[in-house]
């Protein structure tokens, strides 16, 4: 699962940019995501707000099918530590994405209770300039960090199809020594830029590759391509 590594931003230039896939809904959507060379996979349980989420049982048959070598991430909305942990065992995924980005003494606490094996992926919503010194502090504990553009105060945790400001974006990755994953409006049309302004590890989609909420085959192939060739 390429989630981690000796520093990574480091490495970044020797590789190619990872995918994270996000809203799978179907095991037809994990094989399609999969086939496309995605390196994680993500399965949205109950949000507030937002596009994707699945049932709980459908979240662990999707992550009990999901082939050797692509990372199960659990998207969870909980934000008490315990209710979070329990969130990740019963999932049976690889890495917990935190989408209400928590506090570094909830994040340590999360990070107790958990084993090494699964993965801790909090989310920072890029909305100013605070999201450089909240990433910083979360960086000391977590395994990577996920920028995207949600909106907290409205309980708006992902999948907006909305850029945020790629510049604060770019300081974060180059302030942080864990894997930075970019998500937040991104498409064919401007993963280039995305990639070629930011320098993320990885970056992260949903709505920018589906057609009336489904995974569309020939927009995930069109991404793919402009990724890649960045």
């Amino acid at each position: 699962m390429s989630l981690t590594g000796p520093n990574p931003q480091a490495e970044q230039s020797a590789r190619r940019v990872r995918l994270k896939v996000c809203c799978i809904a179907s095991i037809e959507e994990m094989r399609l995501a999969a086939a496309l060379g995605a390196d994680l996979i993500g399965l949205v349980a109950r949000m507030p707000t937002g596009p994707g989420p699945i049932e709980d049982v459908v979240i662990r048959q999707i992550a009990a099918q999901t082939p050797v070598g692509v990372g199960r991430v659990l998207l969870t909305a909980q934000t008490e530590p315990v209710a979070i942990a329990d969130h990740a065992f019963e999932a049976g995924c690889d890495v917990v994405q935190i989408v209400q980005t928590p506090s570094v003494s909830a994040l340590e606490r999360v990070r107790s209770l958990l084993p090494a094996t699964i993965r801790l992926m909090p989310v920072v919503h890029v909305q100013g300039e605070k999201a450089l010194a909240e990433s910083r502090a979360l960086a000391g504990v977590a395994d990577a960090l996920l920028l995207d553009s949600g909106s907290p105060r409205d309980r708006t945790f992902g999948g907006t199809g909305q850029v945020h400001d790629w510049s604060i974006s770019a300081a974060i990755v180059r302030a942080v020594p864990v894997p930075v994953w970019l998500a937040g409006g991104l498409n064919p049309a401007n993963i280039a830029s995305a990639v070629q302004t930011v320098r993320p590890f990885g970056v992260d989609l949903c709505s920018g590759i589906r057609t009336h909420g489904r995974l569309d085959a020939r927009l995930s192939r069109s991404f793919v391509d402009a990724l890649w060739q960045t």
